[in-house]
């Protein structure tokens, strides 16, 4: 049923990987360019489906749980300075063309670019969509500490395939933008709009996972977790300053920043670490942790940068480097080592722990991997898609592990 448009300009926000209201670029460009705003999130299907070769299923209860709760603590957050997030099940394309027919006339849609395929996909057809309505499409940039258009490369085909003369390139010349100053109170939404209620996890056909008390990552999604555990990473222990020696660990929540899940869903941004590290040097300590904290947002930059420039090559069996190696598909021994029975007690433990609370440390996810393609050489893809499964961090933040664990193999 059409409902009577609102007078003034109307903005549809869709929001994916920028879960935070803090530096959103996508909500202050509405803010400024229209008298209402619809913020928006969908459930997309064609995540709770199959993995892509294997079939494993593509969201798994730990993700799941870290995004609903991500997107509650949004919608707290927009309720609280006027506005809402609206949800609802289905494509965005097709989610957001409804809408267009339902509000009457909207000025634009906004959101935020990302790097891969599906994703990509996804903004191809709500262009269409657009289109057909004449309907402005805006999108922005804002998920990396660089801005893509500061790059000192032509073109993101002059992107380095090394990570090193890409981070000195960078650092000698780029600055990294300021973040945004948002406004205290958000345009409101147009009258008549159902919210939408949060999902469960039944709802999806998945359990809410039990919590291990032995979990290095006993923490919840949102914004307002990833803004507490940088104040209490920075300012309230001084970890920061120890980061370096300490970043390797594997057992504990404080051996490293544990920002990774929250960046994956933009419930906080690298420009707003960036700044609060340039604050803590200025006023506590700068030193080669400081520092790496930095060089690490670096080289998140550095693999969504990379799909840019190759595109679906990243997931191809012959890697970026198109070698050829006979890779395994023996079920047995890939279900021991996704179980942790493969009898040697490091990798057991780590996998072990993946399934039971949805993290693996950094260290933990290189030896895993180099055991199952190295000592067992099994198609290195089983071992992605199931991290994609059981890893808390979402899809797109997967994909830039994998691809790390692709260059590491073919490296």
């Amino acid at each position: 049923m059409r409902m009577m448009a609102a007078p003034g300009r109307i903005v549809i926000c869709l929001l994916r990987n920028d879960l935070r209201y803090h530096d959103n670029e996508v909500l202050l460009w509405a803010h400024r360019n229209a008298d209402y705003i619809v913020p928006l999130y969908c459930f997309d299907p064609r995540h709770y489906v199959g993995t892509h070769y294997y079939n494993f299923p593509k969201t798994g209860p730990h993700r799941l749980k870290f995004l609903l709760e991500s997107i509650k603590d949004l919608r707290n957050t927009l309720k609280k300075i006027g506005s809402n997030l609206l949800l609802r099940r289905g494509h965005p394309e097709n989610v957001i063309e409804d809408l267009i027919k339902q509000i009457g006339p909207v000025s634009a849609v906004a959101l935020q670019e990302e790097a891969t395929k599906e994703e990509l996909d996804v903004e191809k057809s709500l262009k269409q969509v657009c289109t057909r309505h004449g309907v402005k499409y805006h999108t922005i940039w804002g998920s990396t500490l660089y801005h893509r258009e500061d790059l000192p490369f032509r073109h993101i085909s002059g992107l380095p395939d090394i990570y090193t003369q890409f981070r000195k390139a960078v650092e000698a010349q780029c600055k990294v933008r300021p973040t945004l100053q948002m406004p205290e109170k958000l345009k409101p939404l147009p009258g008549g709009l159902e919210e939408g209620s949060v999902p469960t996890a039944e709802d999806f056909g998945e359990q809410d996972p039990l919590t291990d008390p032995r979990t290095a990552f006993p923490c919840s999604g949102g914004e307002s977790q990833a803004l507490q555990r940088l104040q209490h990473y920075f300012w309230d222990t001084n970890l920061v300053a120890s980061y370096k020696d300490t970043r390797n660990g594997l057992i504990g929540m404080d051996y490293s920043t544990k920002f990774a899940p929250w960046l994956a869903l933009g419930c906080i941004s690298p420009r707003y670490i960036f700044e609060q590290i340039r604050k803590y040097e200025k006023e506590q300590t700068a030193n080669q942790s400081t520092y790496w904290v930095i060089f690490e947002l670096l080289w998140r930059d550095y693999f969504r940068f990379v799909a840019l420039k190759y595109g679906r090559r990243i997931f191809f069996l012959r890697g970026l480097q198109d070698k050829e190696v006979p890779w395994k598909k023996d079920l047995k021994q890939f279900e021991a080592w996704k179980e942790g029975r493969t009898g040697v007690p490091f990798v057991d433990a780590n996998m072990r722990e993946l399934a039971m609370t949805g993290f693996m440390s950094n260290r933990g996810r290189q030896n895993v991997a180099s055991f199952l393609t190295k000592d067992l050489g099994l198609d290195w893809r089983m071992g992605a898609e199931w991290f994609e499964y059981l890893l808390v961090r979402n899809i797109l933040y997967f994909k830039k592990s994998l691809l790390g664990i692709q260059m590491y193999i073919f490296g």
